[in-house]
């Protein structure tokens, strides 16, 4: 199991798992270095007016789901209801579930110049606010430390639990 497990010998305590705490704060690292990712895409094509397809860049955005990839709806559902039971626990974690495009319009800009203008003389482009962009760049940059530095405090646990065992 990873994280914490229900206690076998049933006497309402938690089992902690120091490997399973890293493995939790590794799939937090995984997901926001892939919004970090994400956000630095957006920002690249803050000004893109033609895809391959033909249309303007449309903003991404990264969803996260608890538990771990593998983990369907009815097995982390079956997992909490058994957790209210005492029979199991939910599995720890963070994963990408998707990485969604904006459905909101693109912005119009009169440049009757420019080569993706259409008969009016307006040009399309992504719907990207470089604030909105840089404030979730902070926010993956600092949940990403966070996750760093608590990887760094479990290694330490382990390593203090290796030298009282010795």
């Amino acid at each position: 199991m990873r994280g914490c497990a229900a206690n076998s010998q049933g006497n309402g305590y938690t089992d902690m798992n120091l490997f399973g705490m890293i493995d939790s704060s590794g799939q937090a690292l995984q997901a926001e270095r892939m919004r970090a990712e994400v956000v630095a895409a957006n920002m690249a094509n803050a000004e893109t007016t033609r895809t391959a397809a033909g249309t303007p860049y449309r903003r991404q955005h990264v969803v996260f789901s608890a538990g771990g990839p593998d983990a369907s709806f009815a097995s982390q559902m079956g997992a909490g209801i058994g957790a209210l039971t005492a029979t199991a626990s939910v599995t720890p974690g963070v994963h990408v579930a998707a990485v969604v495009q904006d459905t909101s319009a693109a912005l119009k800009r009169y440049d009757p110049g420019h080569p993706d203008a259409d008969a009016e003389g307006y040009v399309s482009y992504p719907d990207i606010n470089p604030l909105t962009e840089m404030v979730d760049l902070m926010g993956a940059t600092r949940a990403y430390g966070l996750n760093s530095s608590a990887v760094m405090a479990e290694k330490s646990m382990v390593a203090s639990a290796l030298e009282i065992a010795k």
